[in-house]
């Protein structure tokens, strides 16, 4: 199986395991620019060399040498679930993408046709009901997560802890487990413990978000789109990620975690 979803610098001085949704495209630009000295000039997610990706054949031998020896800096980087679910509605689900096209063809129609999800007409840019759409698809997201059906879960809206989990089941070690929350506190403490070629002013770093723009922008604070039985299905869905990323099930317009990360339980719970 490897090690999907990892990133490495190519001066070996850091790992990332990437979890979709949780500022992944920043921390890309990050490491790119510590070994660069600057930007990849697009998306980070579609740079082909300048930093080893899983995903990248040459890339494989590097990283599983580097993540065995247990020598290089290992880090993730997780959010709030049900900021992280709306957003991956609101982006993927409700806007169109970099190539002008619906995300993954025909998934949205699929979800218009089979529950009756509004996704603001084909431009995404009308006026339509955001809570019961919403609703609809926190439906189909925990029929494709319970069942696999009528699709394969998408990375975008499966759990983080099985994200995070691969990491570990294959012989890995994360360091640093932070925040997306606390975004700055945490890369801080990330980069204090690595070398780079290049140094890094966070100060100065833009937030690189490559779904911004895609989707509309969110009419209704975060709390209003859950009500009882969407933090049912929530729990149901996401119950791990509250619980080893101690996140706040009870409140959904507390975004903020309630307690630290315990590395030993996320290693402890996620390796068996």
């Amino acid at each position: 199986m490897g090690f999907p979803g990892t990133w490495m610098t190519e001066s070996e001085s850091v790992i990332y395991r990437v979890v979709p949704k949780c500022a992944c495209s920043t921390i890309g630009q990050i490491m790119y620019y510590s070994d660069h000295g600057q930007f990849f000039d697009g998306d980070i997610h579609d740079s082909s060399n300048g930093l080893h990706k899983w995903a990248q054949d040459y890339s494989q031998a590097p990283i599983e040498r580097s993540v065995k020896a247990g020598k290089t800096y290992a880090f993730t980087c997780v959010r709030n679930p049900y900021t992280r679910i709306l957003s991956s509605f609101f982006d993927k689900i409700c806007g169109i993408q970099r190539n002008g096209k619906r995300y993954r063809g025909n998934l949205v129609p699929l979800l218009v046709q089979k529950y009756g999800t509004k996704v603001g007409g084909d431009d995404g840019k009308q006026e339509f009901d955001q809570i019961k759409s919403f609703r609809r698809f926190l439906l189909f997201t925990r029929d494709t997560i319970r069942w696999r059906k009528p699709m394969e879960p998408d990375i975008h809206w499966s759990a983080m802890s099985g994200h995070v989990s691969t990491f570990i089941a294959n012989g890995g070690r994360y360091n640093k487990i932070f925040f997306t929350e606390k975004f700055n506190d945490g890369m801080d403490d990330v980069l204090s413990h690595i070398d780079t070629p290049h140094k890094v002013d966070l100060k100065a770093i833009p937030k690189f978000n490559e779904s911004e723009g895609h989707g509309p922008k969110r009419a209704h604070p975060v709390e209003a789109y859950f009500d009882d039985l969407s933090m049912h299905l929530v729990w149901e869905i996401y119950k791990r990620d509250f619980q080893l990323f101690k996140y706040d099930f009870d409140n959904p317009a507390n975004k903020m975690p309630i307690a630290e990360i315990d590395l030993d339980e996320v290693h402890a719970k996620l390796g068996d």
